[in-house]
């Protein structure tokens, strides 16, 4: 033979054994015997330490699990206190008027503003000059009336 076929023969081998171990360990379980007592003690002490087991979200279908099904948490009624103040009664407004500047005018302004500024001063000037005059004539018509005005 050569070492291929060997190896094949090993391998089914222990694959016979594992089934045979397989089939022992069925028939273990679904025939209880007197070799099985050791099994059936730690099958009643994981059956206790499981009744220990606290269910808050799950009901379970076994009778004796459904012992240890916990009561919903009762939680204290909550009072908001936002909700029990009345609201501040406000205008309200129209969203459209914030949009638009309060005055129509206020970028032509802005950018005529150094043209005016100097156009005022012009004007103040020009009050200055017209007051003169009118002094001046004054003063002349007082002194051709005869009329002098000693300081």
């Amino acid at each position: 033979m050569t070492i291929e076929e060997e190896s094949i023969e090993q391998t089914a081998i222990s694959r016979r054994e594992r089934i045979k171990a397989l089939r022992t360990a069925q028939e273990l379980l679904s025939n209880p015997n007197e070799d099985s007592t050791q099994t059936e003690d730690a099958d009643e002490s994981s059956q206790e330490k499981n009744l220990n087991m606290k269910f808050r979200n799950y009901l379970p279908h076994d009778k004796d699990l459904q012992e240890g099904k916990l009561n919903p948490p009762v939680l204290p009624k909550f009072e908001d206190p936002i909700a029990a103040a009345p609201p501040p009664s406000e205008k309200i407004e129209d969203p459209f008027l914030n949009i638009a500047p309060k005055k129509p005018n206020w970028d032509l302004r802005r950018d005529v503003q150094k043209k005016l500024d100097k156009l005022e001063r012009r004007t103040q000037k020009a009050l200055y000059q017209i007051m003169a005059e009118q002094e001046k004539q004054e003063l002349a018509m007082a002194e051709e009336n005869g009329e002098t005005t000693r300081d």
